[in-house]
């Protein structure tokens, strides 16, 4: 066909030959198929196309069926591509299909770097395929080894690395409970900027632990706006989820505090309002939240959707005085005749706050298995003991890890309907002889599906499917994930809501999900029918 085109260099029409078939092409892509349509794009085949599906693109928008191909680990194509050539072709069949889930706090780190855990089968069984790691405050100082050790053994998920205040303030304080000198702080601040550039996505910290509760606001001001130099995030187990110090909503300003000042996203980790005293405070932090929104501060905060936390036992109940210098001299004073009452006096105090011994479920106790399951109120029975003694004794012993319950659904419901919170975990990777532990680790993402946006329609599907992509992509800055569109990584997970179920229990934790079909890692098929294969192709991810 010949056809008339002006050229705006020489400034005059020149007639030019073009095929019949391009120039049909280009109408389509303008005024009739969608612009991934395989007649606009005159590509090569593609590695693998996924048919039929019904698209919610992470976004928050209602689905749209689309097919979608996939070349070189992206995104190339959206829209109909019925006639085109690929390698592999997956039949979504009505299914739905979105991007991969990001786990924006997670323990899994240390997990993905032992030999037969490293394809994180629980995160990918739910369509997780990103975590945030190094939490908390913690995680290791050298992010370089961490990464180069992760992709060492290879990763079946993506990793987004954090470098943890805890971990930065422990290295030059120890366990002391003092504030830096000016030296000390300039150490600090450069471990932090070591960590940046070497890929860290921003600070952590667990200032409800110890040694991050001996740090005050303006040390972690100093050390978040090294990360905000680089657009890095700070996220944070707040300093007080319940009351045990300044209280709940004291400690969600302080990280409205520290975003603000600090100059970049500040995220309250695993919000919650925990211990029956504090339920209900949900709405009042939810509201300064909010206050500090709509006067230009990013806040955000994340979730896991259980009515039951897990921590150490220490954490949960021995008072931060009593951990100065560390576990050597924790012993010397539950052993201190003329400690120990004060000690107990406050022991006994964070069992009633926490919801009493029968709340608090003995998760991991590598010195004594038999004990995994059972509650302090069980131990102190058997062992013929008040409950905070038979909490002493087994702290001194060996660590312990426990499931706590105390929080209320109302509050859980009122958290996950904002539209700045995310989704997360809190759980890690544990073979499945390891103890009772919270089925969080194998559950937190279906459960979210199945019982909150399907049984209880506390958040639409949409809703939900967007706190667990686009949202958290935005707010860590990972570019080109979290999203279904053309030129996006392809993470992507194909599932049936209706069949989602979280397929694990307090009782019987170590059980994966059902339902997510298939999986995609960067374009490769992890999980296939249901079934795991063997390729790794997760990446420790590069700050942008």
């Amino acid at each position: 066909m010949v056809i008339l085109i002006y050229h705006l260099t020489m400034r005059r029409l020149l007639l030019v030959t073009v095929p019949l078939a391009l120039v049909l092409g280009a109408a389509f892509a303008i005024g009739g198929r969608p612009a991934g349509h395989p007649q606009a794009l005159g590509t090569a085949p593609y590695d693998l196309i996924i048919a039929g599906g019904r698209v919610l693109d992470g976004t928050g928008n209602p689905w749209f069926r689309a097919d979608i191909g996939i070349r070189d680990g992206r995104i190339a194509a959206l829209g109909d591509l019925s006639g085109a050539a690929a390698s592999r072709t997956i039949d979504a069949r009505d299914r739905h299909v979105t991007p991969g889930f990001i786990d924006v706090h997670s323990h899994a780190a240390t997990g993905l770097q032992r030999t037969g855990l490293q394809q994180g089968q629980p995160m990918l069984a739910q369509g997780v395929t990103t975590v945030v790691v190094n939490p908390d405050g913690g995680g290791p100082l050298d992010l370089a080894a961490q990464r180069a050790e992760l992709e060492a053994l290879g990763i079946g998920i993506n990793v987004v690395p954090l470098i943890g205040h805890a971990t930065v303030r422990s290295e030059v304080l120890g366990m002391d409970d003092r504030a830096p000198t000016a030296d000390e702080l300039r150490r600090m601040q450069a471990m932090v900027r070591q960590a940046m550039e070497d890929g860290a996505f921003g600070l952590s910290s667990g200032l409800f632990y110890a040694p991050g509760s001996y740090a005050a606001t303006e040390e972690v001001v100093a050390l978040a706006e090294v990360a905000a130099e680089y657009g890095g995030v700070y996220t944070s187990h707040i300093r007080d989820e319940a009351d045990y110090s300044v209280g709940l909503v004291a400690a969600v300003d302080e990280v409205i505090r520290i975003a603000e000042e600090a100059g970049l996203r500040g995220i309250v980790s695993h919000m919650k309002a925990l211990g029956p005293d504090s339920w209900g405070l949900s709405e009042t932090a939810l509201a300064h939240i909010d206050a500090a929104r709509s006067r230009g501060v990013e806040v955000f905060t994340d979730q896991y959707p259980y009515d039951a936390s897990s921590t150490s036992l220490t954490g949960a109940l021995v008072p931060r005085w009593a951990q100065v210098g560390g576990r050597d001299e924790l012993l010397a004073r539950i052993g201190d005749p003329d400690i120990r009452p004060r000690l107990l006096a406050e022991v006994t105090e964070n069992i009633r706050r926490r919801g009493g011994p029968d709340a608090l479920v003995i998760a991991q106790y590598e010195a004594e298995r038999a004990l995994e399951g059972s509650s302090l109120a069980d131990v102190a029975r058997q062992r013929g003991m008040p409950p905070p003694e038979a909490a002493l004794a087994l702290i001194a012993r060996a660590g312990v890890s426990i499931v706590s319950f105390n929080m209320s659904e109302d509050d859980i419901e009122r958290i996950m309907r904002q539209p700045y919170t995310m989704t997360c975990s809190d759980g890690g990777l544990v073979f499945a002889t390891e103890g009772r532990p919270h089925p969080r680790n194998y559950g937190a993402f279906a459960r979210k599906i199945e019982r909150y946006a399907g049984q209880r329609g506390t958040v639409g599907l949409e809703f939900a499917i967007r706190s667990m992509t686009s949202l958290p992509a935005t707010v860590f800055g990972l570019t080109d994930r979290g999203v279904i569109r053309q030129g996006a990584w392809a993470d992507i997970a194909i599932f049936d809501p209706a069949a989602v179920h979280e397929a694990g229990t307090y009782q019987d934790p170590h059980r994966l999900a059902d339902g997510v079909d298939e999986v995609l890692v960067n374009g490769v098929v992890v999980v296939g029918g249901g079934r795991f294969g063997a390729t790794l192709p997760g990446r420790v991810l590069v700050r942008q």
